[in-house]
């Protein structure tokens, strides 16, 4: 079943709201990404206006902004620590925007979505 983006079809108070018009292909949505740590794999979709967005899959390196040196370098990606989205996307080591990583120059929280990004950016903490 295909996912949708329209209004709910219940008001607050639980009645029906009336349709005004059919279903658009404007109004349809797609599965997460669920980016998760291993070896790169992008996968790249059409989107509105014929323009191209990159879903990245898997990945294990990110680029990381040191704050203190002002500076930036690629780091590997060990494990994932925390995630305030879900704390199942732990577990699954599934990549958001907000999670915290364990990489090989230290901890550090992801700043881009690599679901619709295409790349992983991380800031040490």
């Amino acid at each position: 079943m295909a996912r949708s983006q329209r209004r709910p079809a219940r008001k607050k108070t639980g009645a029906f709201l009336k349709d005004f018009r059919k279903k658009r292909q404007n109004e349809l949505g797609r599965d997460p990404s669920h980016t998760k740590i291993g070896e790169k794999q992008l996968k790249s979709i059409r989107v509105i206006g014929g323009n191209r967005k990159l879903r990245l899959l898997n990945i294990n390196m990110a680029n990381l902004y040191d704050p203190k040196s002002k500076t930036y370098k690629k780091a590997k990606i060990i494990n994932e620590i925390e995630n305030p989205a879900n704390r199942n996307f732990i577990r699954r080591n599934i990549l958001t925007r907000g999670a915290v990583v364990e990489t090989d120059a230290g901890k550090a929280r992801i700043t881009s979505r690599p679901g619709q990004d295409g790349v992983v950016n991380a800031v040490l903490v």
